[in-house]
Order: C-alpha cells, then sequence, then structure tokens
C-alpha cells in the first residue's frame, strides 16, 4: 500500500496550520482593535473562504497563481510555482483553513481583559511581552482549539486543492483526491481503507478539541471560584 497520500496530507495539513497559526493570530490581534465599521468590513474580506465553496477559492488561486497569470509568472522566475506541486497544496488548505483560525483566535483576544494589559504597561512592561507573556497565555485554550480545527480543515481539503495541484501518485497525491480518485476507478476497497484513515485520524483531532474545550471549561470554573471567595 503506497502511504504517500498519508505522509503528503499531513506535510500539507501541519505546513498549512503554521502559517495559519501566526497570520490568524496578528490579524485577529489588530482587527480586535479596530473600528466597528472596519472591523466589521475586513472581518467579511477575511472570513469569505469560509462561506466560499472550495471550487470557487481554487479557482482564483488559479487565476492569482496560475503559471501564465503575472504574479505565477514573477514566482517562476525564483523557482517558486504552486500549480501541480505540493506546495500548491499548503497555499489552498491555508487560505481554506485561515478562517476558522482567525474568528478562533479574535474571540479570545476580543474576551481578554484589558486591564491586564494595562497593568502591565503601567509596570513598564514592552507591548511585544504583554502580547505574548499576559495576552497569549489568558487566550490559549482558544487559540489551540483554532489551531486544531484549522489542521483538521487543511487536511480534509478537496475542492481548492484538486483545482490548484491536481493527483498525481507519488507528487501531489492526499487522502482525499486518493478517496475520489479510487472511487472513479470503481476500486471501492482502496476508497474505504483511505476513508477510514482519514476517520480515524479526525476523530483524534476532535477528541483533542474537546479535551481543550474541557479544560477551558474547567479553568473557567475555577477563577470563577477563586474570585468569589
Amino acid at each position: 500500500m503506497d502511504l504517500f497520500p498519508l505522509w503528503n496530507s499531513l506535510r500539507i495539513a501541519t505546513l498549512s496550520a503554521v502559517i495559519v497559526f501566526f497570520i490568524g493570530i496578528f490579524a485577529a490581534y489588530y482587527v480586535s482593535k479596530l473600528r466597528p465599521f472596519v472591523k466589521g468590513v475586513i472581518d467579511v474580506i477575511l472570513t469569505l473562504p469560509l462561506v466560499l465553496p472550495p471550487t470557487v477559492i481554487g479557482y482564483f488561486l488559479l487565476v492569482t497563481v496560475g503559471a501564465r497569470r503575472p504574479l505565477g509568472m514573477f514566482l517562476e522566475q525564483f523557482g517558486v510555482r504552486f500549480v501541480m506541486t505540493w506546495q500548491g497544496g499548503v497555499l489552498a488548505a491555508a487560505v481554506i483553513a485561515f478562517p476558522l483560525m482567525y474568528r478562533t483566535a479574535r474571540s479570545g483576544f476580543e474576551s481578554f481583559d484589558e486591564t491586564l494589559a494595562y497593568a502591565g504597561q503601567t509596570l513598564g512592561l514592552s507591548n511585544r511581552f504583554i502580547f505574548w507573556r499576559i495576552r497569549m497565555p489568558a487566550c490559549k485554550q482558544g487559540i489551540i482549539a483554532g489551531l486544531v480545527l484549522a489542521f483538521a480543515r487543511a487536511l480534509g481539503e478537496f475542492g481548492a486543492t484538486s483545482m490548484l495541484i491536481g493527483y498525481t501518485p507519488g507528487r501531489t497525491a492526499t487522502i482525499a483526491t486518493t478517496v475520489f480518485h479510487l472511487w472513479q476507478v470503481n476500486d471501492e476497497q482502496g476508497a474505504f481503507v483511505w476513508v477510514m484513515i482519514n476517520l480515524a485520524i479526525s476523530a483524534v483531532v476532535l477528541l483533542a478539541v474537546n479535551m481543550i474545550e474541557r479544560k477551558n471549561g474547567y479553568l473557567r470554573r475555577y477563577q470563577k471560584e477563586i474570585r468569589e471567595i
């Protein structure tokens, strides 16, 4: 059994999750500080990949980084190519998974008690120190949950990925595209095996999210009891 689709899917999902982790956090942090109208407009733009069909996202990526498009030709001068390469899968998965990370992180930052940041400023702490040592630990449960959900979404991405990188065994094949290919060639047994593999991974990811949310609930109740004392 060729395990390349599993390895490639995990590689794409992991790299895209790392990308959306940093971009999503900083986008959420700065958007949460904007005025309501501006925040609403930017929020709609950044959340669009969550509601648009994946094939539409794939189309936009093709017309943006395609080999015959200005940006695509420019990137190819530096040896960067996204069409029919696994790197393109990372790009497609990151775009699709970004809203999950962004919205989860933004909710965490908006619920953050700003008096903690003000207290740090009165002590002479830098904004960078306050962000990484005070704000992030306070919001870490929601951020971790967003990261796990983004990873799961990237792992199961099919529409945009299939349009941008297609299906090439040993090069661009993922679990989702492999299942679709095997179903097309009437290999139901092979497709079932990959479906079960994907199901097992997804179940583990969802279990991790539930554990994080449960831990977060325990932490909130503990903090509430401390305040009552």
